[in-house]
């Protein structure tokens, strides 16, 4: 574990490439680690938890949210809004612990411009094909929704050179690997 003061850690990468998925090996590995669980706009999918997968609300409260500068970041994916409690990053890295926040790089860029020392990590996938290969398999999203990611991979690929370290997810058990020798490496 660290000192007084715990690090704010960013993971980024486009939908499908499997930045949950490593983000949980890691915390498996190194349980001093903690996952920011954002507040979002979009209804809950099967298997989604509140509370553990995201905050749930309402259009309304999230515009409340915005209006009293409770989020230190905050952005609109796939039409639906997504943020991040300004509170719980403060206590969190106040009470020395380590916090992930697995966000876009809008997030990113809006973190970037109110916290120092962020670690950021960017999940990219071996290639565009193989990223529509995995949001095919996922079976939650249509042919237009899986069209409308792809076009926003190639945006959000644009914005991978702003970030500390970029890890391509090729190999689910070596891309997990590099992740937890970076959270080590960073944060000690």
């Amino acid at each position: 574990m660290k000192g007084s003061k715990g690090r704010l850690i960013v993971v980024s990468g486009p939908s499908g490439v499997g930045k949950g998925t490593l983000v949980e090996a890691a915390m498996r590995e190194l349980p001093y680690l903690v996952l920011s669980v954002s507040v979002t706009t979009r209804p809950p999918r099967p298997g989604d938890v509140e509370g553990e997968s995201y905050h749930f609300v309402t259009d309304e409260e999230f515009d409340e949210l915005i209006r009293s500068q409770s989020l230190c970041e905050w952005a609109q994916v796939y039409g639906h809004r997504y943020g991040t409690l300004t509170e719980r990053v403060t206590e969190t890295l106040a009470a020395g612990q380590d916090l992930i926040l697995e966000i876009d790089y809008q997030g990113f860029d809006q973190i970037a411009g109110h916290f120092e020392d962020v670690l950021s990590i960017f999940i990219a996938p071996p290639s565009l094909e193989e990223l529509r290969r995995r949001l095919e398999r996922r079976g939650t999203e249509t042919i237009e929704s899986i069209e409308r990611r792809l076009q926003a991979a190639q945006v959000e690929m644009e914005a991978m050179q702003r970030y500390t370290v970029v890890i391509v997810n090729d190999d689910q058990k070596k891309a997990t690997e590099e992740l937890v020798s970076v959270l080590k490496k960073k944060s000690s």
